[in-house]
């Protein structure tokens, strides 16, 4: 039997070492590149019936006045433009003639620059495949519902475990613990999209809400699957006339689920490295912030959330912090 329990402050600072770099990241000006449901902006997918060089079109983009416009390779000679947001043409026809958008503009000027827009059975429109802006009030509301979003269910998630397993004793422990652990992937997903960001070009969008949700649901689902089997053992103990402690039933528990969390998140994983490296351009970010999610999930499930709880239940914080306390006095 693997002694968890007993190696859970070199766990600890594993957690640590792997999440300074991302915290650095985010600390540093720019720490999240975000997308334009967050900043505001405007999205082109474009697609030319000729073969057009991504550097030429950078260059043609910043002459027509997009400097730090944003350009990403997709599929088919495709290629997705992000810049500060763009009158496009109005949904209503006015009466007389009238002056063309800035989007039509942009359509004309690249046009005359690299040949004729096509459409995605490369048949000649002259219009962009995809065009879409955010207005910064816009944006705005996104970043407080999905921050509302987070709150609400890390809230939901506290409330349930603390009902679901008050056979335990001290039951609020395990969804606080819970909570933790979720706040440890929260945090190193969104460092890592902060590397991926200054390295990679990443950007935050609505797809990576979709992400972090999915990861906090697989999060929680690990760690109820070790808390479950922790209030069977306890179950079964006070049945049986003996009382077991909370660590060894906590590592017992461990030892007893360590096999099915692994062999899920492995299937989970072979399934996402596959449509990463052969899927899409469009949610390949969504994907990779899907994967690092996975494992950070089934990791904090195991070696922080459980831990946690044994820490808190034997007083290791403030044994810690007295130590320090005696340490300053003799100084």
């Amino acid at each position: 039997m693997i002694d968890f329990v007993g190696k859970r402050n070199l766990f600890y600072v594993i957690s640590l070492l792997i999440m300074v770099p991302g915290l650095i990241s985010l600390v540093l000006p720019g720490g999240l590149k975000t997308g334009i449901e967050f900043s505001s902006g405007t999205t082109m997918t474009v697609r030319f019936a000729n073969e057009v060089e991504q550097s030429d079109l950078r260059a043609a983009i910043a002459e027509l006045g997009h400097e730090n416009a944003r350009i990403q390779t997709a599929t088919d000679g495709r290629y997705i433009i992000r810049t500060e947001l763009i009158e496009g043409a109005g949904s209503i026809k006015p009466i007389g003639p009238s002056l063309p958008s800035e989007r039509e503009n942009l359509e004309a000027a690249l046009q005359d620059r690299f040949g004729p827009l096509v459409d995605g059975d490369g048949d000649v429109t002259n219009r962009f495949l995809e065009f879409s802006s955010v207005s910064p009030s816009v944006s705005s509301d996104i970043g407080r519902n999905a921050a509302i979003a987070v709150v609400v269910a890390s809230l939901a998630i506290l409330v349930y475990i603390t009902l679901s397993f008050a056979a335990v004793p001290n039951a609020f422990r395990l969804g606080a613990c819970t909570i933790v652990a979720l706040g440890h992937d929260v945090v190193l997903v969104m460092g890592a999209a902060s590397l991926l960001g200054r390295f990679f070009d990443f950007e935050i969008d609505t797809l990576f809400i979709t992400a972090m949700l999915t990861i906090i649901g697989f999060s929680v689902h690990d760690s109820i699957v070790v808390f479950d089997r922790v209030r069977e053992n306890v179950r079964r103990s006070e049945a049986a006339g003996y009382h077991v402690e909370m660590a060894d039933a906590v590592n017992a528990s461990l030892n007893q689920t360590l096999g099915r969390s692994l062999n899920t998140s492995i299937t989970v994983v072979l399934t996402l490295v596959a449509l990463i490296l052969l899927g899409g351009a469009t949610i390949r970010e969504f994907l990779v912030i899907m994967l690092i999610g996975l494992v950070s999930g089934t990791y904090s499930s195991i070696f922080v959330a459980a831990q946690l709880l044994i820490s808190w239940d034997e007083g290791d914080l403030p044994r810690a912090l007295g130590r320090r306390t005696e340490a300053v006095e003799a100084a």
